[in-house]
């Protein structure tokens, strides 16, 4: 149901501890039973941050970014050096507003996510280099489960732009390049 160790679909950060009505139920009661309008998600970003809030366009279509079924990458933009995600559009807007995805928590997080996701990569290539593929596979797997797993998506969108050495370690970029971390990318066979 989300990525990681049952973290929140929303912030990526808390354990998920409730279920969110995506579509609030007011709006939408007949959505009740509907799996799909079912997200896990921690009791900041549901119950404190979204509550029943579901802002909508003046054509009534829905603005905040639907994890399950959007790429939010489309939407938003995580500056790496500052932990702080910017919008690309109106539902990145609204979606940062509503879930406070830039409350000094997360933005802190993130921001310690960085290193520790780059000495993970490093560490990786390190075992496979040495052939511990055991050791390898573990590490991948941690990245995986780690909070703030938008840290590392955002490193394999950013490893491919020019600059990217400038806001990440130098020697990770090219290991993002690695076939498992380009799997992560929307459109390829493992995402």
């Amino acid at each position: 149901m989300a990525p990681g160790i049952e973290r929140c679909m929303y912030c990526g950060d808390s354990l998920g501890t409730s279920i969110d009505h995506f579509e609030p139920l007011k709006e939408a009661p007949l959505r009740t039973f509907d799996w799909l309008n079912h997200l896990l998600a921690c009791s900041m970003c549901n119950s404190n941050q979204k509550r029943d809030l579901f802002p909508r366009a003046a054509d009534g279509t829905a603005l905040l970014i639907d994890p399950s079924r959007d790429d939010p990458y489309d939407h938003l933009r995580l500056v790496l050096n500052t932990g702080r995600y910017r919008a690309r559009d109106r539902r990145g807007e609204a979606t940062i507003e509503v879930f406070g995805l830039n409350r000094g928590d997360l933005v802190m997080g993130r921001q310690h996510a960085v290193p520790r996701t780059e000495a993970m990569v490093m560490a990786r290539r390190a075992a496979l280099d040495a052939g511990d593929h055991r050791r390898a596979e573990r590490l991948m797997n941690s990245l995986l489960h780690h909070p703030f797993i938008d840290v590392l998506y955002a490193m394999v969108r950013a490893a491919a732009s020019p600059g990217a050495a400038k806001v990440m370690e130098p020697e990770v970029v090219p290991l993002l390049a690695d076939p498992v971390f380009q799997g992560m990318m929307p459109g390829s066979r493992r995402s």
